[in-house]
């Protein structure tokens, strides 16, 4: 019984293919929270997949309505736990089974959403990536990990939510209600990319993340041009010069208001040198975009972004000689611990007022939004992580203070009280919500091999570092 003897066992459950396998099968079950039309898929995911794996590892486990859900079988949770003694230390852990909409005939030739194509290193298929793959490796390296020792000298529980991709509605709630259930010392998840398939990554929490809309409706319907222009109000060009009052030609933020106090000096420090935009599959960095003064690390991981997602006015398929009366756009801000989120919308409207636009509404809109966390990288548990992956892989991972999107981690970190830990088995280009989403094949097995590790140190060294916190 050794480490060693883990990681190989992970590494061979991968080389036999049985990793490969067993997440075709998960694959397989399109599990869409974004309509109505496969919340039946989500509790298919639960009962046919989880349930088998999570019973053949000594699990007990209970599937939930949710809380907040209008309709029966919308976005459920499952908690499963392992309890070995109540004296050993517990670690929540965490994923989602739900994907978003497959966008079947934009895959390349060849591919299919619902069932994995192996070309070389890509594994493609919807969920190879977010997040059937990601908690899937999790779960292997455990399994591994208790075979080889027949206990695994801590105690697990698990919650998997089914309706991540539509805002995780009702996660909050059913982690409040459920608070004393998943009582943990620690939480290990795996969500979101590295920063680089090369570099194995420790997150520690997220931005947040605020979704809304502007909009002017000036009248009912539209005016010739020829007849009317110069003397009715276009409700677009308003629309256009409120957003620049907003954000400039260049994207730096104009509002006081929506951006963070400071950028720490710790995380600062952390995210130097952190290499964005290097992948062969990634976009060319603009470099002149953003904050003036940051780093594009900084800029992604240590402060606020605005962005425009969509924008509407007149009939752009079919673009007609007339004014238009009314426009919208829908927004999002990303934002770093530090920021004023709670009132970002007053300050929006405090804005528009001031420089002239009270034609123009302002309102919340869209996904649920998402709060940003940070555990402080100064925790033992973060050195503790970086040692376990160093001394596994041989490589100095990567440790990002938050990633650069959003996850549901203030769940976790605020309501639940725990250290977050995210050690995603991602990486930036692997086109998670859009066609030929895929996973690396070699990410997955280095993935495999560190949770291997990092669950075996959790046995000998993690009530220390519990101590040591005390």
């Amino acid at each position: 019984m050794s480490r060693e003897k883990a990681i190989e066992a992970a590494s061979d459950y991968f080389n036999q293919g049985e990793f490969l396998k067993d997440l075709q099968s998960r694959i397989e079950i399109d599990s869409v929270s974004q309509d109505n039309h496969h919340f039946d898929k989500l509790n298919d995911y639960l009962t046919q997949q989880m349930v088998p794996l999570l019973e053949s590892m000594g699990f007990t486990w209970e599937i939930y309505e949710n809380p907040v859900a209008q309709e029966a079988g919308a976005w459920p949770f499952l908690i499963a736990e392992r309890i070995e003694s109540e004296d050993l230390l517990t670690v929540l852990s965490y994923g989602h089974g739900d994907v978003v909409n497959g966008y079947d005939d934009q895959w390349k030739d060849g591919l299919s959403p619902w069932s994995i194509k192996v070309e070389g290193n890509h594994w493609y298929g919807r969920g190879t990536a977010d997040n059937k793959g990601q908690h899937s490796i999790n779960l292997a390296a455990l399994q591994q990990v208790l075979k080889i020792r027949g206990s695994l000298g801590f105690n697990v529980k698990l919650i998997l939510e089914m309706g991540e991709e539509a805002g995780s509605p009702g996660l909050a709630e059913f982690c409040q209600l459920h608070q004393a259930q998943l009582k943990a010392d620690l939480f290990i998840g795996s969500d979101g990319p590295r920063v680089g398939a090369e570099y194995p990554t420790v997150f520690l929490g997220s931005r947040g993340s605020l979704n809304f809309d502007l909009r002017v409706n000036l009248r009912p319907g539209s005016y010739h041009s020829g007849n009317w222009g110069g003397l009715l109000a276009n409700a677009g060009t308003r629309l256009i010069h409120a957003w620049a009052s907003l954000v400039d030609a260049k994207g730096k933020i104009l509002v006081p208001g929506l951006l963070p106090h400071e950028l720490p000096a710790a995380v600062r420090a952390a995210i130097r040198g952190i290499p964005v935009g290097t992948g062969p599959s990634d976009p060319e960095i603009d470099a002149s975009w953003g904050e003036p003064g940051l780093t594009p690390s900084e800029r992604v991981f240590g402060w606020n972004t605005l962005e425009l997602l969509a924008c509407q006015t007149g009939n752009p398929q079919a673009p007609a000689n007339a004014i238009p009366g009314s426009a919208s756009l829908h927004g999002q801000i990303r934002y770093v611990v530090g920021s004023d989120s709670e009132h970002f919308i007053e300050i929006i409207r405090d804005h528009l007022d001031r420089n002239g636009f009270d034609d123009v509404d302002v309102f919340a809109c869209g996904v649920t939004k998402m709060e940003a966390t940070r555990l402080d990288p100064t925790d033992p548990w973060v050195s503790w992580a970086l040692d376990s992956i160093r001394r596994t892989t041989d490589v100095e991972p990567t440790l990002l203070p938050n990633l650069g999107g959003s996850i549901p981690n203030n769940v976790f970190s605020q309501i639940l009280g725990l250290p977050t830990l995210w050690i995603p088995h991602s990486y930036p280009a692997c086109l998670q919500h859009g066609p030929n989403e895929h996973l690396l094949a070699s990410v997955a097995l280095q993935g495999l091999k560190m949770m291997a590790g990092i669950f075996w140190d959790l046995a000998e060294t993690g009530q220390a570092v519990k101590d040591s916190r005390l």
